[in-house]
């Protein structure tokens, strides 16, 4: 189990009551096996106003952040047990939305202001201690080096001996910060991994992108960008096709191509045609792992308690 890293917003299970009709998609099955199509909102353009069915087992973004905080306390609390006062590394600022999404560009207006460039610049990342913690407060935080598999639950870990000692106390196998993450994710046996949702997440991302209405429309959507001599197939980071280089994703040229981008994307539908996809093949997913995204959600509200209670 490692700590998650990909975290969207939740949203309400909400889907519109249109049928998909931009470039000829059906609400059809995909082909043996495939989910049929559901329902898509009209016009569907900027993704990151979408909801999707996994959404309801994730925290919202700031969740998110007290459950950042609250693990990072954990973390001290047990540096404090070796008498070691631990600054946890500063959280950086909320970044801003940015001008991509899981199906590209897709913002008109930051399109024409940004262009490929992330929005209002990269924010900072957190700061390390300041404290130096010396070889036995390093050691009490990364803990020794592990021979075979981490613990994977908070009990198991305090059944886990890591054969090494720091001011007279056991250090934990992958210390404190082992410890911290296990304390907020897994106190016990069985937990769900952390994981889990984010894996259903891209599998079903990587079905709807070979899904042939998304090959279909991401042809036409390449189509209409070689009609203004843009050439590439890629409609998630054709900044590489399009030879932009990273310093120049917010110049002239590439601001030209991010309008063009968001203009083909509109007038194929691609975005609501993916999303479409993508949702019916979430909608397996859930399906599939009722139970455990059961146990997963129980898990998450309890994460959240707990959260509120360490950082109140």
């Amino acid at each position: 189990m490692r700590p998650p890293t990909p975290r969207p917003a939740a949203a309400a299970l909400l889907l519109g009551a249109a049928l998909l009709t931009a470039c000829g998609a059906g609400a059809g099955p995909t082909g043996p096996g495939g989910p049929p199509a559901p329902a898509a909102p009209p016009g569907a353009t900027d993704a990151a106003r979408l909801a999707y069915p996994l959404d309801g087992y994730k925290p919202t973004d700031e969740e998110s952040r007290g459950i950042e905080r609250a693990q990072a306390l954990l973390t001290a609390d047990c540096m404090k047990r070796f008498g070691f006062a631990y600054r946890p590394p500063e959280q950086p600022r909320p970044a801003r939305a940015g001008t991509g999404s899981r199906y590209g560009l897709t913002d008109a207006a930051n399109a024409s202001r940004y262009g490929y460039a992330p929005r209002g610049g990269a924010e900072p990342p957190g700061k390390a201690p300041e404290a130096d913690l010396g070889p036995a407060g390093e050691l009490a935080l990364g803990g020794p080096p592990v021979r075979g598999p981490l613990p994977m639950s908070l009990a198991e870990s305090e059944r886990t001996d890591s054969g090494r000692k720091v001011n007279g106390r056991k250090v934990p196998v992958g210390g404190c910060g082992r410890e911290g993450f296990l304390r907020m994710y897994a106190p016990r046996d069985g937990a769900v991994d952390a994981l889990f949702v984010f894996r259903l997440e891209a599998e079903a991302f990587a079905k709807a992108r070979q899904d042939p209405r998304v090959a279909r429309v991401v042809a036409e959507w390449s189509r209409c960008m070689a009609e203004q001599g843009y050439r590439t197939d890629d409609p998630v980071s054709p900044q590489e096709d399009l030879g932009l280089a990273q310093d120049t994703t917010g110049g002239p040229r590439a601001v030209a191509a991010a309008v063009r981008d968001v203009a083909c994307k509109e007038r194929t539908g691609l975005v609501g045609v993916w999303y479409a996809a993508e949702v019916g093949f979430q909608k397996q997913a859930v399906e599939r792992n009722a139970e455990t995204l059961t146990r997963t959600r129980s898990e998450l509200d309890a994460r959240i308690r707990l959260a509120a209670s360490r950082n109140d």
